[in-house]
């Protein structure tokens, strides 16, 4: 297998950057579900973008360093904002079908969501995600220069000194094919990781059951460094019911008037924030943390039914439906909800066209940190994100060309040390362990105590893992607990290293905000240094 570009993902950051390139160069896009199986067909919400006179990019770009908490990169979110309006054009040119008002200056509805402080949010009503990406999937499967591989799991990236060649570049990656049981190695000058976030870390997530790490594991595995990991943002309202597996309550449905409730009725959100349900995503998952715990209740309520049945049916009928079939009837009773890990603000590090520290390797999308998202991701800005910087990306990859890397056909995967495992058990009971712990010590409202402990139980599931991948045949579950196992740990280190409550990150420790804010960049030299020492 031998491309131009090798792009691991499938969601909106993995299809831009395959769409702006395929006309000129060979591309394969790797998936290791079905095509639709991460989060960005589930976003729900919109895409944030000054689309109105009334807004501006100034305002945009306050928005998001306000909800951030001082960690966003002021340059970043500058160009991020600067070319949304092209980027949504540009979907709208692939016919994506938004929801429209003829009343609009562009002809679309625009919504509001929490921190935001115009109407900026274009959608196709509450399935956004879903409606781009199967538009932009059309496109790539009728495209002659994209190939397409699902149910292939990524492995790792190969690097320069894997080959024994000089300098550090990456020359492709070995993937699983997961249909057939065999390894395979892919061959690519440039190599793009679009794996999406790491939310299954946690017990409790809105994100897919794709969402391990991978494309944050491999680059860090490969010398990249990370920045940001402590900031992982908890979704405020996920759907509370036994069997309603990660489904999310979008912003939107406070945007556009649902009010918090206690189980008695009582609102409480009032109380914890002057902006009420339109508080940024992390005191609003803080609050009703806090209200959970303080009254013993397993969940809270979002209550939307005094809207007229006809506008929730226009406006939300992808949650309407859900909810009927769990029983509940959002027209006439309020949700039962609760928080859950949903995005990961931080990343691997990049510039503004997705470029790692290692040459030949890009990274976009929510895999990657641009400096945007700070310490708290402000609504809908993530797909904007994915949008914006996989066409730099691409245009990047376009400028660099493609001979940097030529020489002889990658060698194949070594399998003759391992043997089938016998003992699946080990990666079940590992995988159940890592999330419990990462959920009770790592969760909305950390200390140093939980920290340390944590880290202590990661470190013994680390060396655990490493030996069953060591002497076993990779399986798909083996590859994501081992990814998990990784970022988990990033996670940690990251926590631990700062000393201050900011944005996603809450202490009790330190629980007052330092005068300089300054990002949490981690690198494997030195980390490897400070274990040893």
């Amino acid at each position: 297998m031998n491309f131009d570009v090798a792009i691991v993902g499938s969601g909106l950051a993995g299809l831009s950057v395959a769409l702006n390139l395929a006309d000129t160069r060979r591309v394969v896009v790797i998936a290791k579900r079905a095509m639709t199986e991460g989060a960005s067909d589930r976003a729900q919400g919109g895409i944030a973008a000054v689309l109105d006179s009334a807004d501006s990019v100034e305002n945009h770009v306050d928005d998001t360093l306000v909800a951030g908490g001082g960690l966003c990169d002021e340059s970043a979110t500058r160009y991020i904002v600067e070319h949304g309006r092209a980027a949504i054009e540009w979907l709208i040119a692939q016919d994506v079908p938004f929801t429209k008002d003829a009343a609009a200056e562009l002809g679309f509805h625009l919504t509001r969501e929490g921190g935001h402080s115009h109407r900026r949010i274009i959608h196709a009503a509450d399935a956004t995600g879903h409606a781009v990406v199967q538009t932009l999937l059309e496109r790539a499967r009728q495209h002659p220069n994209i190939t397409i591989l699902e149910d292939h799991q990524a492995i790792d990236v190969i690097t320069s000194d894997r080959l024994g060649l000089p300098g550090r570049r990456c020359h492709g990656l070995y993937a699983l094919d997961l249909r057939n049981d065999r390894t395979v190695t892919i061959q690519a000058p440039h190599t793009v990781l679009a794996t999406g976030g790491a939310g299954k870390v946690y017990l409790y997530t809105t994100n897919p059951d794709t969402a391990t790490g991978d494309g944050i594991a491999m680059a860090w595995r490969a010398g990249c460094r990370v920045a940001n990991m402590e900031f992982i943002q908890f979704h405020p309202t996920c759907l509370f019911h036994p069997h309603a597996k990660s489904f999310l309550i979008t912003e939107a449905v406070r945007g556009e008037g649902g009010l918090l409730r206690l189980p008695d009725g009582t609102r409480f959100m009032p109380e914890h924030d002057p902006r009420a349900e339109l508080a940024p995503r992390d005191i609003v998952a803080r609050a009703i943390d806090f209200e959970i715990k303080k009254h013993g209740i397993d969940c809270v309520h979002l209550d939307i039914s005094h809207q007229p049945a006809a506008f929730l049916e226009e406006h939300f009928p992808t949650v309407l439906a859900r909810c009927r079939e769990f029983g509940i009837d959002m027209t006439k009773e309020p949700i039962p909800v609760v928080p859950a890990a949903h995005y990961t603000c931080g990343g691997v590090v990049t510039d503004l066209a997705g470029r790692t520290d290692l040459a030949g390797l890009y990274a976009v999308g929510e895999t990657s940190y641009t400096g945007l998202h700070g310490a708290n991701r402000l609504a809908s800005n993530s797909l904007l994100e994915c949008l914006v910087i996989g066409r730099s990306a691409a245009e990047a990859i376009e400028a660099e060309g493609f001979e940097a890397a030529a020489h002889a056909p990658l060698p194949d995967w070594d399998e003759s040390r391992v043997s089938d495992s016998d003992e699946e058990v080990v990666v079940a009971h590992n995988w159940d362990e890592l999330r419990r712990l990462m959920w009770n010590y790592v969760g909305i409202v950390r200390t140093d105590k939980r920290l340390e402990r944590a880290q202590h139980r990661i470190s013994l599931l680390r060396d655990e893992i490493q030996e069953y991948y060591a002497n076993f045949r990779v399986t798909r579950d083996l590859l994501e607990l081992r990814n998990l196992v990784d970022v988990a740990s990033l996670i940690v280190e990251s926590a631990r290293s700062r000393r201050e409550s900011r944005g996603l990150h809450y202490s009790r420790d330190w629980p007052n905000t330092l005068p300089k804010a300054l990002p949490s960049v981690l690198s494997p030299e030195r980390v490897r240094n400070r274990t040893m020492s």
